[in-house]
C-alpha cells in the first residue's frame, strides 16, 4: 500500500512538473525552448537565451550573420547569454560610479578593470523574450523589439535596469524582446577585405526576422512589432527606417535619444584603423586585404578586445557605423525625398539634459558639475537638433511622427541637482525599474516618479497596439514643426504638453534651450 501511494505521489509530481514545463516550453523553427517564471514578477514568463544566428566565430568573424538551420533540439533558456565582445574601461564615468545597474552584467569583474569583459563571448547572437505568464499561443499580443545602447562599443541583454519584467508584469498586454548585437570592431570592422562594413546592423535585422517568424508561438503578433532602441540602439532603429524602407517588417518604431542624422564617429574610408590593429596583432599584410582579414579571424578575441580597448574614448581609433550607402547612408534628406523611408509611424524622444553625463565633468568634485553652456550646446548638437531635423524630414515625406521629451528629476536617480534628465535616465521609466537607486541616493522612488513611469509605459503601449490611431486616442497627436510635444516628469507632473517650437527653435536660431523645464 505504501509503495502504491509513493508511486502515486511520484506520478502526481511528474504530472505537475510536466504541466509547468509545458506552459514554459515553446517550439520554434530553430529549436524547442523552455524558459522560466520570473521569481520576482510571477506574472512574467521569460526565455533568456535564444540564438537567432550562427556563432560569428572563426571565418564568420567580422562577416554578416548566418542563419541557423531548422532544428527540433531542446534547450533550457533559463540563463542569459554572454554579451558580445567589449571592453571594461578604467575611466571613471557616471555609469560605473553611480548607476552600475545600467551596465552589462560582468560577473565578479569590477567596473574599472581595463580588460575585456569576462562575461562576453563571440558566441553572443541571442535574444531574450518576456511574455505574460499565462499567455496563450494565439493571443496575438503586440511586441516591442529592443536594441540596447552603449555607443556601439558596449551593451547587451543582461543589464539589470533594462530587464522588462516589471513592465510586462504590470500590463499583461504585451511582449518584450531584447537582443545582443556585435559592437566595436566585431560589429563595425571596416576592413579592406570585407564587402560589408556594418555587420552589426545585419545582426539586428536577422534578429528581427527571427522574431517575425517565431513570435506567434510565444503569444505575439508578428504583424504588430515595434522596433525600439535607445542611444546607439536608437540610431540603429532609424537606420532601419531607411535601409529597409520597402520591407520594414515592423508596424512602427521608437527612437529614444538618437536618429540616423546623428554624426557618425567613423569616417575611415581608407580602412586604416583595422589595418593598424591588424599590424599590432601580428597580421601585417599591408598589400593583401584578404590575408589581413583571414589572419585577424584567427587572433584570440581577448587580444583584439584588449588592444582596441586601450584606445577607449580616443577618436583616432574608433569602430562604429560608417556610411556605405547600403545600410548606412551619407544623405538621409535626399533618401527621404526620394521616398526611400519607411512609411511606418515613429516615436522620437530625447532627455532634456541629455549630455550632462556625457561631457567632461569634475569627477573629483562631482557636486560642482560640468559647465552648463557646454552641456546645452552638446545636447542640442548631439540629440535635440538631429531629432528636430529628422522630424522635419519625416513631415516633408508625409510620414507620421510622435514626439516626447523626458524631463524627470528624481532624488533616487539624480545624486546632484545639475544632472536633471540625463542620458539614459528615462530607461528606468520605460522598463519600470525605478526601484534601482544611484549609489549615494538618500531616498527611494516617489509616488510621482512611479506615476510618471506608468504614464510613459501606457503611451508606448498605445503606440504598440495601434501606431496610427492609438496615440491620438489618448491625446498624443502627430508632430508638425512647432506643434506640441509631450513632456514627461517635469516638476513631478507625469505628462503635459510642451511647445515643440520652444524645444526645437534653438536649432534654428530661435530662443534659448531650457534643459530644466
Amino acid at each position: 500500500m505504501k509503495l502504491n501511494l509513493l508511486n502515486t505521489g511520484l506520478f502526481l509530481v511528474a504530472a505537475v512538473q510536466a504541466a509547468v514545463d509545458s506552459s514554459l516550453t515553446v517550439r520554434t523553427e530553430t529549436g524547442i525552448y523552455t524558459g522560466l517564471r520570473n521569481e520576482h514578477f510571477s506574472g512574467v514568463r521569460e526565455f533568456r537565451n535564444i540564438p537567432f544566428a550562427q556563432p560569428p566565430v572563426a571565418n564568420l568573424r567580422f562577416q554578416p550573420p548566418q542563419r541557423l538551420p531548422p532544428s527540433t533540439q531542446h534547450h533550457y533558456s533559463t540563463r542569459y547569454p554572454p554579451s558580445c565582445p567589449q571592453f571594461v574601461s578604467s575611466a571613471k564615468s557616471f555609469w560605473n560610479l553611480f548607476i552600475p545597474y545600467l551596465l552589462v552584467e560582468n560577473g565578479n569583474q569590477n567596473h574599472h578593470s581595463d580588460l575585456s569583459l569576462q562575461t562576453s563571448s563571440e558566441d553572443c547572437l541571442s535574444l531574450a523574450i518576456w511574455t505574460p505568464y499565462n499567455v496563450s499561443s494565439d493571443a496575438k499580443l503586440p511586441v516591442i523589439f529592443f536594441m540596447t545602447g552603449g555607443g556601439f562599443s558596449t551593451g547587451g541583454i543582461e543589464i539589470a535596469g533594462q530587464i522588462p519584467a516589471p513592465w510586462v508584469n504590470r500590463t499583461g498586454e504585451h511582449i518584450v524582446v531584447t537582443i545582443n548585437y556585435r559592437v566595436n570592431i566585431f560589429g563595425f570592422p571596416n576592413a579592406a577585405g570585407l564587402t560589408n562594413q556594418n555587420p552589426a546592423i545585419l545582426d539586428q535585422r536577422m534578429a528581427l526576422e527571427w522574431v517575425r517568424d517565431n513570435i506567434a508561438g510565444f503569444g505575439g503578433n508578428p504583424e504588430a512589432i515595434t522596433m525600439w532602441g535607445q542611444s546607439a540602439g536608437s540610431q540603429s532603429t532609424d537606420y532601419h527606417n531607411y535601409a529597409f524602407w520597402d520591407n520594414p517588417i515592423v508596424t512602427g518604431s521608437f527612437s529614444q535619444s538618437g536618429t540616423a542624422l546623428k554624426a557618425l564617429a567613423s569616417s575611415d574610408y581608407s580602412h586604416s584603423n583595422f589595418t593598424f590593429v591588424a599590424k599590432n596583432l601580428g597580421c601585417d599584410f599591408p598589400n593583401n586585404p584578404t590575408a589581413e582579414l583571414e589572419c585577424m579571424q584567427q587572433v584570440p578575441m581577448a587580444m583584439i578586445t584588449n588592444f582596441v580597448g586601450q584606445y577607449d574614448g580616443d577618436a583616432s581609433l574608433s569602430f562604429g557605423p560608417i556610411a556605405d550607402d547600403f545600410l548606412i547612408f551619407s544623405d538621409y534628406p535626399a533618401r527621404a525625398a526620394e521616398g526611400k523611408i519607411s512609411p511606418r509611424p515613429a516615436i522620437f524622444s530625447d532627455a532634456a539634459n541629455n549630455d550632462a553625463t556625457l561631457v567632461d565633468w569634475p569627477v573629483s568634485n562631482a557636486s560642482a558639475g560640468p559647465w552648463q553652456p557646454a552641456v546645452n550646446a552638446a545636447t542640442l548638437s548631439d540629440w535635440v537638433c538631429p531629432t528636430a531635423n529628422t522630424s522635419k524630414i519625416r513631415e516633408a515625406a508625409g510620414v507620421t511622427t510622435y514626439r516626447y521629451q523626458y524631463a524627470g528629476n528624481w532624488s533616487n536617480e539624480d545624486p546632484y541637482s545639475w544632472l536633471g534628465a540625463y542620458h539614459s535616465s528615462d530607461l528606468m521609466m520605460n522598463f519600470g525599474t525605478w526601484f534601482y537607486n544611484v549609489t549615494n541616493a538618500t531616498a527611494g522612488p516617489s509616488v510621482r516618479e512611479i506615476q510618471t513611469s506608468h504614464t510613459m509605459q501606457d503611451h508606448i503601449l498605445a503606440f504598440m497596439k495601434d501606431p496610427v490611431n492609438g496615440p491620438p486616442a489618448i491625446g498624443w497627436t502627430p508632430y508638425t514643426y512647432g506643434s506640441n510635444v509631450l513632456r514627461f516628469g517635469a516638476n513631478g507632473i507625469p505628462v503635459q504638453n510642451a511647445s515643440g517650437y520652444a524645444i526645437d527653435g534653438p536649432c534654428y536660431g530661435n530662443g534659448t534651450y531650457n534643459p530644466f523645464p
